[in-house]
């Protein structure tokens, strides 16, 4: 017979104390959360099951409230980090005014950001897409109307480089100078890569029908590559004698990230054309290319354009972000921290020379790369364990990208975690 519950209290012999039972656990969102995604999210990605819901400069909280320290910034997306004061304020009282307009018709906060980049890079005109893909598009776009535009239609071919990386447009992938993120898609024609930093391979492509050379001065996902001393200089002479543009992908290394506003700067390069995104809108999804005046009619009313480029919400976006980088001398401020994020990783490489073969980088850019055999992806999760988020970059670098408004407390605390890692691979 089923006992009532006074019953069962009372068949507990005497003196003895039933065991507590343990509270249940709270139900962690993160799993539901991820077993939702697993469920509803179209399967292109692999995130770790980690859903964040709020940050504070580069702190991001998830949803069973553990605190992560964030050292890649989204992909150095989130130049000034998370939940910035100004940057916060300048989007909340702008979606309060207009979001969109169409570009049917100016918005201030477009001509005001077209001005605001084009002063601060030396370029003269601004067009505004929502990624960095787009703006690598609109480059390869504009060399090749260029010339049809001025008779010659069949100056159309593109030099880029081995292990490059400009988007997943089929335009800006046939840029992409990396097989894997090419195969099942089909070709683009035109396209030809060579050797990043050997320009004498360069000059051994060049012939009447080029328009031009798309580079990055550091190679982000390729695995965190800078240009070569004179490179960029010999580029430029190339385009110069040829007529060719250079084009610029600064996408991952402008805005400030190597400690100068586009890292070509750093090598008094300029180029005709300038793709750049993740960091200039701060997290907010925006692309730009800038160009010189000369191709200001490269691309007239009706050959290229988006529905969403320059909105007001976008353009706010942007303002405040250089907004933040001005008041709080933020760029001044990157080449330090580089040095001592690079000293930091220089001295695991010496630590640990079984593991890790070098380490490269500029400003807050850098990698650590480890030796063959050792996977950054089989890494990742390791470095993961400790509460720090950092990106792979390649087959075997582990890549630094945070906010640019990160502290050297920071910095020292993601290089000890990974250099914890680093240890125990070591030992075996």
């Amino acid at each position: 017979m089923e006992l009532t519950p006074v019953a069962a209290a009372a068949s507990v012999p005497a003196g003895h104390k039933p065991e507590a039972v343990p509270a249940p656990s709270p139900p962690s969102r993160n799993a539901e959360l991820a077993a939702l995604g697993a469920r509803y999210l179209y399967g292109n990605y692999r995130p770790a099951p980690i859903a964040f819901v709020r940050g504070s400069g580069c702190e991001l909280f998830d949803a069973d409230n553990q605190r992560w320290l964030d050292l890649c910034a989204g992909v150095a997306v989130c130049s000034v980090g998370h939940a910035h004061p100004t940057y916060v304020k300048a989007i909340s009282e702008q979606v309060a005014r207009v979001a969109h307009v169409s570009n049917w018709f100016l918005n201030e906060q477009n001509v005001l950001a077209a001005v605001a980049l084009c002063e601060r890079s030396g370029m003269d005109r601004a067009f505004f897409c929502n990624s960095g893909a787009e703006a690598n598009e609109a480059m390869l776009k504009l060399a090749r109307h260029h010339f049809f535009g001025i008779g010659q239609p069949n100056r159309s071919k593109v030099i880029a480089f081995h292990n490059s990386f400009h988007g997943r447009t089929l335009g800006a992938l046939a840029m992409t100078g990396t097989p894997k993120y090419h195969e099942g898609f089909g070709p683009v024609t035109g396209i030809t890569h060579v050797a990043y930093g050997d320009l004498d391979a360069v000059k051994a492509a060049m012939s009447d029908d080029v328009c031009a050379i798309n580079v990055e001065p550091i190679q982000g996902e390729g695995g965190v590559f800078p240009a070569p001393a004179g490179f960029l200089h010999g580029l430029r002479a190339l385009c110069d004698a040829s007529g060719a543009l250079l084009m610029l992908d600064e996408v991952q290394t402008g805005i400030g990230r190597t400690g100068h506003f586009l890292a070509a700067d750093g090598a008094g390069v300029k180029g005709d054309a300038v793709a750049l995104a993740k960091g200039v809108g701060g997290g907010f999804p925006v692309g730009v290319m800038l160009t010189r005046e000369k191709y200001a009619g490269a691309l007239p009313p009706g050959t290229h354009g988006t529905t969403f480029g320059g909105n007001p919400l976008a353009c706010a976006a942007i303002l405040a972000v250089l907004k933040v980088l001005d008041d709080e001398n933020v760029i001044a401020g990157v080449k330090a921290k580089g040095d001592h994020l690079g000293a930091g990783l220089k001295a695991i490489v010496e630590a640990y020379p079984t593991v890790c073969e070098t380490a490269r980088g500029e400003g807050l850019l850098w990698g650590l790369v480890f030796k063959p055999g050792f996977v950054a992806r089989d890494i990742l999760p390791k470095v993961l364990k400790h509460h720090v988020l950092l990106t792979g970059a390649g087959e075997r670098v582990v890549r630094f990208c945070p906010p640019l408004t990160v502290t050297m407390k920071e910095l020292d605390e993601g290089v000890a975690a990974l250099r914890a890692v680093v240890k125990d691979l070591a030992a075996g």
